[in-house]
C-alpha cells in the first residue's frame, strides 16, 4: 500500500531568544550578580552606579542616570528638561505609544507629526514645523530600528524657533551622528534596556542621557522621590530635601548586572546584527511581496546604523504574518496603529484618518522578523523561505 510523506516543518523561529548568549554570559553575569547579594544592596547602589559609568563611557555621555524603565526615562527627562502643564511637545505619529504617553505624564500634551517618506521612520522637520504653536515647549523624535532620524533639519528647526531638542533614543544603542551618540544631540536622551533591545536587561530597566548637568541633576532627584544625593551602602531615612516631588524609578542592582556582563559584548552583537541584516537585504530585496527593505538614507554627516528591528514593508501584512505564525515564525507588528488615531488621544480634530498619510501607511505595511544575535543562517533561510512561499502562492 502506497505511503504519503508528510513535510517536515522546520524548527520553531522565535521572535526573540537570548538562552545562548545567556548561557556563554553566565560566568560574568554571576560575579556581578552575587556581588550584589554580597553588599545586600538591591537598589540605587552600586552596581547601579557602575553601570551609569560604564555607560557613558560608551557613549560618550557627561551624566547618564539610571531609572527603571524606558518610559520613567522619557518622563523623568521631560521634566527635568522644563517640560510643564500646559506645555506642547511635538512627537511622531508613528513610534511605541510611551514616545506620548511620557509627554502626557509629564503633565504637557503631545502634539503629532508625520515621518519623512525617506525611509528613515524619523520625524518629518516640515510636519513638525507646521505643529508649532505659541505653547510648543520642545521636539520628541524617536530615532527607530535601524538609523537615527534628520538631526540636522531637526536640530535646526529647534534652533529657529527656540525650542527643546530632546531624543526619544530607547533604541538607540551604539546609533552615533557624526560621532555624537544619539540622546546627546540636544538637551537629552533616553536608553531602554528592555530585554529585546540591543542591550537588554532581564525586566525593565532605562537611562537618561545628558551632557547638561542641570538635566542631571534634575532627574537624579525627580527618580528618588525628590531626595538629593545617593544611598548606596545603607537605606537613609532623609526627608525630601530638594522641594521637588519626585517619584519611586531607581534600578535595580540586579538588572545593572547583567547590563554590565552584558556590556562587554555589546560591539560583538552589534556587528552580528549587521550579518544577518545584510543577510536578509540580500535575500528579500526586490522579492515578490517585499515593498521595502531597511536602507541607509544618506546624511550629510556619518551616521552609524544599528539594526535593533529588521523591518520591512510587505503586501498584505496581516496575511502574511498569519502565515508565518501558523510555521510558528514570530514577528512583531511596529506600530499596528498610528498615535494620533489611539482612543486616548481622540476628539481633536487634527487626530483623523489621512491627516499623517506617511505614518498611517508605515501601520498597515510593517513587519519586523526575527533579529538577534543568536538567529542563526539556518533560521534566517527559514523566515525568508516562507515569506517566497506566501507571495508564490497567492499571485
Amino acid at each position: 500500500m502506497p505511503t504519503t510523506s508528510i513535510p517536515r516543518q522546520a524548527p520553531p523561529v522565535p521572535f526573540f531568544t537570548q538562552a545562548e548568549s545567556f548561557t556563554e554570559l553566565w560566568p560574568l553575569i554571576a560575579r556581578h550578580t552575587d556581588d550584589v547579594f554580597d553588599r545586600g544592596k538591591f537598589s540605587h547602589g552600586r552596581k547601579v552606579a557602575e553601570l551609569e559609568s560604564a555607560i557613558a563611557g560608551y557613549t560618550g555621555a557627561r551624566h547618564a542616570v539610571a531609572v527603571n524603565s524606558g518610559t520613567d526615562a522619557l518622563v523623568l527627562l521631560l521634566r527635568a528638561a522644563g517640560v510643564e502643564p500646559g506645555d506642547e511637545v511635538i512627537v511622531p505619529a508613528f513610534s511605541f505609544f510611551a514616545s506620548a504617553s511620557a509627554v502626557s505624564l509629564a503633565g504637557a500634551t503631545p502634539v503629532f507629526a508625520d515621518i519623512t517618506a525617506d525611509g528613515d521612520y524619523g520625524m518629518d522637520a516640515g510636519s513638525a514645523e507646521a505643529a508649532i504653536t505659541d505653547r510648543t515647549r520642545a521636539l520628541l523624535p524617536v530615532h527607530l530600528f535601524s538609523q537615527l532620524a534628520d538631526m540636522a533639519a531637526l536640530s535646526q528647526l529647534a534652533h529657529r524657533h527656540e525650542l527643546t531638542l530632546l531624543e526619544d533614543s530607547a533604541e538607540a544603542i551604539g546609533m552615533r551622528w557624526n560621532g555624537t551618540h544619539a540622546g546627546l544631540l540636544g538637551a537629552g536622551g533616553v536608553l531602554s534596556f528592555f530585554p529585546t533591545k540591543t542591550l537588554g536587561a532581564l525586566g525593565d530597566a532605562g537611562m537618561i542621557l545628558t551632557d547638561d548637568e542641570q538635566v542631571a541633576e534634575r532627574a537624579g532627584v525627580l527618580r528618588h522621590h525628590g531626595r538629593m544625593g545617593r544611598t548606596i551602602d545603607h537605606i537613609a531615612g532623609i526627608s525630601n530635601l530638594s522641594g521637588v516631588s519626585g517619584t519611586n524609578s531607581k534600578m535595580d542592582d540586579v538588572q545593572a548586572a547583567v547590563l554590565l556582563a552584558k556590556l562587554t559584548r555589546l560591539d560583538q552583537d552589534i556587528a552580528r546584527r549587521a550579518e544577518l541584516a545584510a543577510a536578509y537585504t540580500e535575500r528579500l530585496a526586490g522579492a515578490d511581496g517585499v515593498l521595502a527593505v531597511p536602507r541607509r538614507v544618506p546624511r550629510p554627516v556619518a551616521s552609524d546604523p544599528v539594526h535593533y528591528v529588521y523591518l520591512v514593508e510587505v503586501e498584505r501584512r496581516d496575511e502574511l504574518v498569519a502565515h508565518l505564525t501558523a510555521r510558528s515564525i514570530g514577528t512583531e507588528t511596529y506600530y499596528p496603529r498610528p498615535l494620533h488615531l489611539q482612543p486616548c488621544y481622540a476628539g481633536h480634530p487634527d487626530h483623523r484618518a489621512g491627516r499623517f498619510p506617511v505614518a498611517e501607511a508605515a501601520c498597515e505595511r510593517t513587519v519586523a522578523l526575527p533579529l538577534y544575535p543568536d538567529l542563526t543562517e539556518e533560521q534566517l533561510d527559514t523566515v525568508c523561505t516562507a515569506i517566497f512561499d506566501f507571495y508564490a502562492g497567492r499571485r
